[in-house]
């Protein structure tokens, strides 16, 4: 069958679908060895899952789950939740906003799709626009979101190595903001930033300072900064340094309901001017009518009763904090006086593993390991929009520790056992 170039793009092999592929069939293999160490899938919180049950129980008590599954919300999303988030988002952080500046989507992946091929890929007077991501590696997923090939350009990082009073290995990505500035100054095709915060796939939470820089330069060349703070503040908060979270008309702060524990309801949020949110709106209505309502519909009351909050610092917080530390203990242990590096974790749940003197990619690793039911994610994924043969991209893997102790051990003994 001959495909147009939108069905031959969005149906050729790549990266990210063979992975999700590799990880479908583990799942469904029923394999009880096998080391789950990739894909972002949260744990589960036995509090928050209790909670969420307990909201469903409400709905059908109240009698109103029958709105949710049987009446269509309007194009972006449901009313009462978008009041309910707009209010308290004015509340905690005095930001200057109603809910139409807030629209939603069926799941984060869907809201970059329509932002992205909003913003670049082919205009009407024939140009060409691009995203740039000011920090490479980025999340995986934005990789094939473009209708048009060539959409995102990547700016290679600083990298320091940090000192550790425990002596561990560890070191973070800087923003380099003088290559930042020069692709700015120098390419008239840039027509958004976007930036991850925690970044998946690091862990990495970029400085206030540098998101104020960024915030600078997306006014001073008239483009909109994209935030994603899918792992961030206010929820579900998995950020364990010290970070501020902003917005403002010309900031786009993307959300979700997915690190909440709800990722299989798949509701992303958007904040953003009121062009935005309406743009949004009509592509929903176009291509979906309406945004999935189930899970707005699950979490309206906990923001009404200001509940959700506590429940993001009490309980979703503290298990993955602890789940970092134990993360961070085993590598220390694992890889003591071996050339493997962890990226400094700041946020969300993943390790980032640096081989530096890795004799084999990150791609062969990933192969040998899948041989013996462990998963990771090979690195050169995440570095979108850096074409070059730099070894740093193939040196990379990510691992995601929202998994217990015992199988997050097997499977960096497994890796260390391959590298050795």
């Amino acid at each position: 069958m001959d495909y147009s170039n939108f069905g031959t793009k969005f149906t050729q092999p790549n990266g990210i679908i063979q992975l999700m592929e590799d990880l479908g069939d583990a799942k469904n293999s029923n394999n009880p060895n096998i080391v789950m160490l990739g894909g972002g899938n949260p744990a589960l919180v036995p509090e928050v899952n209790d909670i969420f049950i307990n909201e469903l129980q409400k709905l059908v008590a109240n009698n109103t789950l029958s709105n949710v599954f049987g009446l269509y919300d309007g194009p972006t999303g449901n009313d009462a939740f978008r009041a309910a988030l707009a209010k308290q988002l004015k509340s905690e952080y005095s930001w200057d906003l109603t809910a139409n500046n807030i629209a939603l989507g069926n799941g984060s992946q869907a809201n970059f799709f329509v932002l992205f091929n909003l913003l670049a890929g082919s205009m009407p007077d024939g140009s060409h626009k691009k995203v740039l991501f000011p920090l490479a590696p980025e999340y995986v997923g934005y990789a094939d979101q473009g209708l048009t090939d060539d959409m995102f350009v990547a700016i290679k990082p600083d990298i320091e190595i940090l000192n550790t009073e425990s002596g561990s290995n560890q070191f973070k990505y800087i923003i380099n903001f003088k290559a930042v500035e020069q692709v700015l100054a120098s390419d008239s095709s840039i027509s958004a930033l976007c930036v991850s915060r925690p970044t998946n796939p690091t862990g990495n939470v970029i400085t206030d300072e540098e998101v104020q820089h960024l915030d600078l330069l997306a006014k001073q060349y008239n483009i909109p900064l994209i935030i994603d703070n899918a792992y961030g503040d206010p929820f579900p908060g998995c950020i364990y340094t010290d970070a501020n979270l902003t917005w403002n008309s010309n900031i786009i702060l993307c959300m979700s309901l997915s690190k909440l524990g709800l990722p299989g309801l798949r509701t992303g949020i958007v904040v953003a001017n009121n062009d935005i949110i309406k743009a949004i709106g009509r592509v929903n209505g176009s291509m979906v009518l309406s945004p999935n309502s189930f899970g707005p519909s699950l979490v309206t009351r906990l923001i009404n009763e200001d509940e959700l909050l506590p429940l993001c610092k009490n309980s979703v917080l503290p298990f993955y904090r602890e789940k970092a530390q134990t993360a961070m203990n085993l590598f220390d242990e694992i890889f003591a006086h071996l050339p493997v590096y962890l990226h400094k974790v700041e946020g969300a749940f993943f390790m980032w593993l640096w081989f530096k003197e890795a004799k084999i990619t990150s791609e062969q690793l990933y192969q040998k390991l899948k041989e013996q039911d462990v998963y990771i994610i090979p690195g050169h994924n995440f570095f979108i929009g850096i074409d070059d043969a730099w070894a740093h991209k193939h040196q990379c893997i990510r691992i995601n520790y929202a998994t217990d102790a015992s199988t997050l051990r097997k499977g960096l003994e497994a890796i260390k056992a391959v590298m050795a």
